[in-house]
């Protein structure tokens, strides 16, 4: 006779099968069905019937992995926020000289922030902060990785090496981002500038941003 204890549990998954809700492949599916409409439509008009039917899941499937919408959405920024930081990582790699490394992470990131993507994102989480005002503070201020906290170990680099003199990476690295993005960004959410900016203007407003903040922070000989 068979000892009941020897049987397998019939809830546990097989072999192979992820358990309900960590299926990071379904996951991944729900949340670019859910980005798709959010972009499309907007956060307050889409719907979970919208999404059930871009995510191409049940709506039960859905409640499994997120609580609602709200979750949703929250869970599509972290990921974005994931994404842009480490191309960002991606692009300061192989960056040995302080400016070639501003440089080239000031004219990414301009491209990356002025994708229509990143806007209109960007346009969906401002409608949406009065409801969830812990959502932008921790798209932009978190401590854990983002694009601000890569530039911030960039600058530490080259400061403990003697090539920067910085008192405030966190500022050092705000000033930086704002000098190369600031009005880009701007003018692309109200919708004054119609497209990514051409080559020429970001190399210009980049090139400026390195100088000025290599004259606010260069290391004095």
């Amino acid at each position: 006779m068979t000892d009941k204890t020897d049987t397998p549990c019939e809830n546990l998954p097989q072999a192979g099968r992820f358990a309900a809700g960590e299926d990071p492949a379904k996951r991944e599916q729900i949340l670019d069905g859910a980005k798709r409409v959010f972009l499309t439509v907007g956060f307050d008009a889409a719907s979970m019937n919208d999404i059930t039917r871009e995510a191409a899941v049940s709506k039960g499937t859905i409640y499994v992995y997120f609580n609602g919408k709200d979750d949703l959405f929250a869970a599509i920024m972290e990921r974005e926020r994931g994404r842009l930081a480490r191309s960002m990582q991606d692009v300061l790699d192989d960056a040995t000289e302080v400016e070639d490394g501003l440089y080239r992470f000031g004219y990414a990131f301009a491209l990356r922030v002025t994708d229509e993507d990143i806007v209109s994102a960007m346009r969906t989480m401002i409608g949406v902060v009065h409801r969830m005002p812990s959502l932008s503070s921790r798209f932009f201020n978190t401590d854990s990785l983002n694009v601000r906290t890569v530039l911030e170990t960039f600058i530490r680099l080259h400061r403990d090496a003697g090539r920067l003199n910085v008192e405030d990476v966190t500022l050092a690295a705000r000033h930086f981002m704002d000098l190369s993005t600031g009005s880009f960004f701007k003018l692309r959410l109200f919708g004054d500038l119609k497209a990514q900016p051409p080559a020429e203007e970001l190399d210009r407003i980049i090139s400026s941003a390195v100088r000025v903040f290599m004259a606010a922070y260069g290391a004095k000989q």
